[in-house]
């Protein structure tokens, strides 16, 4: 997942969006810490912690498409493509962006199925499903 052209904060906004899109909750707490450690902004992680786009425009398009590849299950529309690619993003990127959502999908699901203790460190950051935590 990490050997991409897209960014680390790139990659912990689609983590982080994923987690939040498929309600895995540690997977959340963990991913804001990594996002902030990333140099995202704090309101661009609120952000996605309560279901919106980030305010950062090219952060805003991956964490859009990633969710609806999960939204749509995969069948995002031409227009979704074109919007990704309008904010500076190339067509090979939609693959990454695949495969970041396919990887990290299984893991929030085994997260969401095991409910693993959050740890210590990211207890600042925890999220409750449906909250606005």
């Amino acid at each position: 997942m990490h050997a991409s052209s897209l960014t680390e904060a790139q990659i912990q906004t689609l983590l982080l969006t994923n987690a939040v899109t498929n309600a895995s909750e540690w997977a959340v707490a963990f991913h804001s810490a990594l996002a902030l450690k990333q140099g995202v902004s704090a309101a661009d992680v609120d952000a996605i912690r309560h279901g919106q786009p980030p305010a950062d425009a090219r952060l805003a398009a991956l964490s859009t498409l990633a969710r609806t590849l999960i939204d749509k299950r995969g069948r995002i529309a031409q227009d979704d493509e074109a919007r990704f690619l309008a904010a500076g993003f190339e067509r090979e990127q939609v693959l990454e962006v695949i495969a970041v959502v396919a990887a990290s999908t299984i893991t929030n699901y085994t997260g969401s199925v095991t409910q693993p203790p959050l740890e210590a460190q990211f207890g600042d950051y925890a999220w409750r499903a449906g909250t606005t935590v």
